[in-house]
């Protein structure tokens, strides 16, 4: 079999920086081993406004944040930022929701997954899910290092990031990329998902355009739009989901998670949601709404049944 490269891992654990608030950087592949990459001088590109904005990620990683040992439950989640496939909301979806998750004793690690682009990918579409597949194999083959059980690592997601958080609680064996090391044969599957103001349908009226043509282009073929439509992708071995999301969306309108609550439920598949009046698109937290913001602790509560 082949090794899992554990030393290399621990050494990136090694050489975080002292002080910051994150307890690894990991890179998701070897720098010369990157699937479906074809090379080219694109560089990530990283701008700070009101929130961290990162673009172009030509390395993906997961970052990670663990509780102290005398909180943790032992539970983990990856989290995948949204930002319309074009860019990632990466504090305000990603590293703000991993010191939340902290305060709740679950380690948060977000995922920095490459966006698609026709300059340095192949079968571009793809790319996102493989980077999620390979981050929650990674995460479980190294439940030891982290503190967690391996059969309790959930997933969340914002937006385009709820679009592939959801693709990989469906397509998490899908066999989109070449074995490289054991972390390969480990599975992939979430043991749960939470999926924030999704973006869930493609080639409908709800659809969020955005996400759509930077996934699969303006003119995709019917069998990507049914890869990619969530709803219509739904097993009964979907893993346990939580929904929530506010009516008035006018990015990507509420109809995606009633959708998938619905093939949900029709699958048998155990499933929540949470649906707000009011909210708009990408409230993340939602700290200053303190009905919106109760979104998290009604997640903790579900989390909890599940134990």
């Amino acid at each position: 079999m082949k090794t899992l490269g554990i030393v290399t891992f621990i050494l990136m654990l090694l050489i975080a920086a002292k002080g910051n608030s994150q307890d690894a950087l990991i890179p998701l592949w070897p720098k010369d081993k990157i699937p479906n990459s074809i090379g080219a001088n694109e560089q990530e590109v990283r701008k700070t406004e009101d929130i961290l904005i990162v673009s172009n990620v030509q390395e993906p990683t997961i970052e990670v944040y663990l509780p102290s040992k005398q909180n943790a439950t032992g539970e983990a989640m990856l989290i995948f930022p949204g930002g319309g496939y074009g860019i990632l909301a990466y504090d305000w979806e990603g590293s703000d929701i991993a010191k939340f998750l902290n305060g709740k004793g679950i380690a948060g690690i977000v995922v920095k997954y490459r966006l698609p682009s026709d300059t340095s990918q192949k079968q571009k579409h793809y790319v996102p899910l493989i980077d999620a597949q390979r981050a929650l194999r990674i995460v479980r083959g190294m439940a030891k290092e982290f503190g967690i059980r391996s059969d309790r690592i959930g997933i969340i997601g914002f937006s385009a990031g709820g679009h592939l958080a959801a693709s990989l609680g469906i397509h998490y064996d899908a066999p989109l990329y070449k074995e490289q090391d054991a972390y390969d044969t480990l599975s992939a599957k979430p043991n749960f998902m939470a999926l924030g103001y999704p973006v869930i349908t493609f080639g409908e009226p709800s659809t969020h355009l955005g996400s759509q043509m930077n996934l699969i282009g303006d003119k995709p073929n019917k069998d990507l739009v049914a890869f990619f439509s969530m709803e219509k992708q739904v097993t009964e071995n979907t893993p346990s989901t939580f929904l929530f999301h506010a009516t008035d969306d006018a990015a990507v309108p509420v109809e995606n998670s009633l959708l998938f609550y619905k093939a949900l439920k029709s699958k048998g598949v155990s499933a929540t949601m949470h649906i707000y009046p009011k909210g708009g698109h990408g409230f993340s937290l939602a700290t200053k709404d303190a009905y919106l913001g109760g979104w998290p602790e009604r997640m903790f509560e579900w989390i909890h049944s599940l134990r």
